[in-house]
């Protein structure tokens, strides 16, 4: 699950460059990259980063964790465990 995890961030990251290169500049990376917009290898990317953002979505839900917002506050749920199960 880890090695997901990190294969939808770097395709995250690259849709989020993408959009930010496009709309600074006006040019779209993965098109050029694949020559065009709509051909089938620039598509199949769009899909994967949205499929990676879906993941990415999803994920805490399927694992249980929940959003942990900061490493502080998985410490002190950890420790009100601990000391329930005492």
């Amino acid at each position: 699950m880890i090695i997901a995890n990190i294969i939808c961030y770097i395709l995250v990251l690259v849709g989020a460059l993408n959009w930010g290169v496009f709309g600074i500049f006006d040019f779209n990376l993965v098109g050029w990259v694949f020559g065009g917009g709509r051909s089938v290898g620039a598509i199949i990317v769009y899909v994967l980063v949205a499929l990676a953002a879906i993941w990415l979505i999803i994920s805490p839900i399927v694992t249980g964790r929940g959003l942990l917002l900061a490493p502080e506050s998985r410490r002190s749920r950890d420790e009100k465990t601990v000391t329930e199960s005492n």
